[in-house]
């Protein structure tokens, strides 16, 4: 493993992230959300009940960021916060109807551009793609203290 593989790999998975976000959000005819916004809404979606403290700490970032960010989702309909009736001073978190519709919608899209652009590849670059798949879920939940 070289400085120059790992620029390489890093540089890959932004542009690869990059294009299918604009893409799909295109596809889906929709604005998109600002990065961090979208970034509070996937964590929500994957640990439902979470208090801000936990995703700021999640998300490294300080919990009155997160608190802003929570706000504008919850004015725009796609969070819901409820206080914690075991601890007042908590807010729980949770997707809205409309947040999970257009989470759903956004990867459908996101799936089939993907699809789409592995078919055109040959067939061992796809598959070591592909298997790489698991690999690379295991380094961002590293990477992001989820493991």
């Amino acid at each position: 493993m070289t400085d120059e593989t790992v620029d390489q790999l890093g540089g890959a998975l932004g542009d690869l992230h990059r294009v299918l976000r604009r893409a799909a959000t295109q596809r889906a005819a929709r604005t998109a959300l600002p990065d961090a916004q979208v970034e509070v809404l996937r964590l929500v979606q994957r640990w439902p009940g979470i208090g801000v403290r936990e995703a700021a700490e999640r998300l490294g970032t300080a919990p009155n960021t997160v608190s802003t960010l929570v706000g504008e989702l919850t004015t725009a309909g796609l969070l819901h916060r409820e206080r914690d009736p075991a601890d007042r001073r908590t807010v729980r978190l949770d997707l809205t109807d409309a947040a999970r519709e257009r989470m759903a919608a956004y990867g459908r899209h996101r799936r089939d551009l993907l699809a789409a652009a592995l078919a055109e590849l040959d067939g061992p670059d796809r598959e070591a793609l592909l298997a790489a798949a698991p690999a690379l879920r295991r380094l961002a939940d590293r990477m992001t203290g989820r493991s």
